[in-house]
Order: C-alpha cells, then sequence, then structure tokens
C-alpha cells in the first residue's frame, strides 16, 4: 500500500495519485452569522446547530469554538428520531430494521442522523439563514426526506422553524427535536434557577429508556421557578403547560438576573430537560439542555406520538429562544 504524504501547505501529490478535495476548516463545517440589533448567533453547515447565541453579548445559549468537534449535541437538530432508541432496533410497517448504536454504554441509538450531516445553504439574509438536509437512504432508515431549518433573529430573539418532507414513494416514520443548553451567563449552574412548563414526568429505566409516566412532584416539580443546586436531571416531561398565546416555556435564569427563555409553540408537545450531571468530564453542568420535541424516546418502538410521514406529506414544528 502507498501512504501519500499531503503537505501543510500546497497541493502537490506524488504522481498517480488524486488530491483529496479541499474541506472546510472548521470541524463544524462553513459558519452562518446572523444578527439584528443585539441579536448575534452563528449557525453551523454541519447539523445545522445553533453555536453560538447572544443578547446584549451575553450568552443564551452554552456555545462551542469554530474548532471544536460539537460536544454535546449543542444546538443540533435531532431528525429523524429524537432522544434514544432502544437496541437500534424497530418494525415499520411489518418490516424490522436495524441502527448502529451511538449511545454503545446503554445500548441505543441517540438522537438521530442529521446532527453529523453537511446541510445545504438554502438562503442566508442579515438577519436568517435557511439550511436543508435530503437525508441519504440507508439499510437502517430506508426512507427518503427532505428537511429545512430556518432560523430568524428578530426583537423577539430566534425563531426557528423545520418543516420535514416525505419524498419517498413510502410512509416514514418521524420524529423530530433539538438540543440547546441554555447558558448560566457564566456562573455555576448551582447559582441559577430552572422552570419547565410541564406536569406530568416520563419515568425511565437504567438505559434512560421510557416506562410510563407519573404526576412531576419533589425534585422533578419544575412548574415554579427553583434552584438549580442538587438537581440531577435527565428526563422527559408531556401534558405541557401554555400561556394564553398557545407557548409552552422552560426557562434558566442566572445570578445577574437575565433568563436565558426557549419556548414551543402547539406543534410540540415533550420536553427533555438535562443538567449534565452524567456527560463527560470538561462539560458537566455547564449549563441546562432544555429541548422542544415532538415525541419521547422510543416513539419508533412504541409508536408513542410517532409521526407517520405520508409520501408527498409534511412535518412542521416550531420555537425560539431569546433572553429577558
Amino acid at each position: 500500500m502507498n501512504i501519500v504524504d499531503i503537505p501543510a501547505h500546497g497541493t502537490t501529490v506524488a504522481a498517480g495519485t488524486q488530491a483529496a478535495p479541499t474541506a472546510p476548516s472548521a470541524p463544524s463545517g462553513a459558519q452562518y452569522r446572523i444578527a439584528h440589533g443585539t441579536h448575534h448567533a452563528t449557525v453551523t453547515e454541519v447539523g445545522a446547530a445553533v453555536r453560538e447565541y447572544t443578547v446584549d453579548g451575553r450568552d443564551v445559549v452554552v456555545p462551542f469554538a469554530e474548532d471544536e468537534i460539537n460536544p454535546v449535541y449543542n444546538g443540533a437538530v435531532l431528525l429523524p428520531w429524537p432522544n434514544r432508541l432502544r437496541d437500534g432496533a424497530y418494525t415499520f410497517d411489518g418490516v424490522e430494521y436495524r441502527l448502529p448504536l451511538t449511545e454503545p454504554g446503554r445500548g441505543t441509538a441517540l438522537h438521530g442522523l442529521a446532527s453529523w450531516e453537511r446541510w445545504s445553504l438554502v438562503s442566508h439574509e442579515e438577519s436568517a439563514v435557511e439550511l436543508e438536509l435530503a437525508l441519504v437512504p440507508q439499510p437502517g432508515y430506508p426512507f427518503a426526506i427532505v428537511s429545512r431549518v430556518r432560523y430568524a433573529l428578530s426583537d423577539a430573539g430566534l425563531e426557528v422553524t423545520l418543516t420535514t418532507s416525505n419524498t419517498g414513494s413510502t410512509p416514514a416514520p418521524y420524529g423530530a427535536g433539538f438540543h440547546p443548553w441554555l447558558s448560566t451567563g457564566g456562573a455555576p449552574l448551582d447559582e441559577c434557577t430552572v422552570r419547565l412548563d410541564a406536569t406530568t414526568r416520563v419515568t425511565t429505566d437504567e438505559r434512560l429508556l421510557p416506562t410510563g409516566t407519573e404526576p412531576a412532584a419533589g425534585d422533578f416539580d419544575l412548574r415554579i421557578a427553583r434552584a438549580a443546586r442538587g438537581l440531577d436531571l435527565d428526563d422527559a416531561y408531556v401534558d405541557v403547560l401554555r400561556d394564553a398565546e398557545g407557548l409552552s416555556w422552560g426557562l434558566l435564569t442566572g445570578p445577574d438576573g437575565r433568563t436565558a427563555a426557549l419556548w414551543m409553540d402547539g406543534s410540540m408537545d415533550v420536553w427533555q430537560i438535562c443538567s449534565g450531571n452524567h456527560v463527560d468530564a470538561g462539560y458537566r453542568r455547564m449549563g441546562m439542555a432544555i429541548e422542544p420535541m415532538s415525541c419521547v424516546a422510543d416513539a419508533f418502538v412504541t409508536g408513542e406520538r410517532l409521526v407517520r410521514l405520508a409520501p408527498g406529506g409534511s412535518h412542521v414544528v416550531r420555537w425560539g429562544m431569546t433572553l429577558s
């Protein structure tokens, strides 16, 4: 086997070999920056992730560096399923499928297929960017879907709209979610308070797969803002509460009095909240992940809140966040 040493600068290669195509230097690909007033955000090509979002110079989400691989799904789009899929296996319309186990410690396929793909740019304006992913059908998910996500800044904050269409000839199982880590503003998480508009907690087993539901109580009752100190959360909630405008909210308030606030409209009715107690060292309790989702974990297996996306059909979700 001949090994070709590519120099750091220049494109000269050994005779009879072919130069590799030039790739973006950042692990997260191209960086799409948008702004409106004091609101600034950067969306990445890889995963269509919100790498950073600030208001008045204060972080709304926990950022990651341009030269860093996305550490804990920060700001990622999660599709065609969010959360965990038991054993990476499911049956749909009588056919069994198996996906790679991307969380081998728990034996699950985690957070879908889109977060490490390069999304194509559709449009890029001063205050908005739109990206699209035509997910390649594969043995474990042989369905043809195209997803388009739009991030738009305004005085109200960052609004996100995701539209997924089935371009194939057969129905497709589908779910969607997002993974923003709300920022503490640089303070320890223990010095913050958290609130989540939901009344029912999804119970789980040791693999964090759902076993049932129960009324949110004790440390899991987040309907009234409470101290984050001592909370160890990686839980889904249903039976969400909504305000007069039909929005359900998750809030993280720092000791500076500023609140990173996230909302979802009626297109989604599941929250996942994670305090990061058990993620890789260096990222533990870096913020509070408050994740809007269309379904709970293992929906491909249980069918709970699973979207059956018909050929030619589309599914739309909408959510947003801001700093108050």
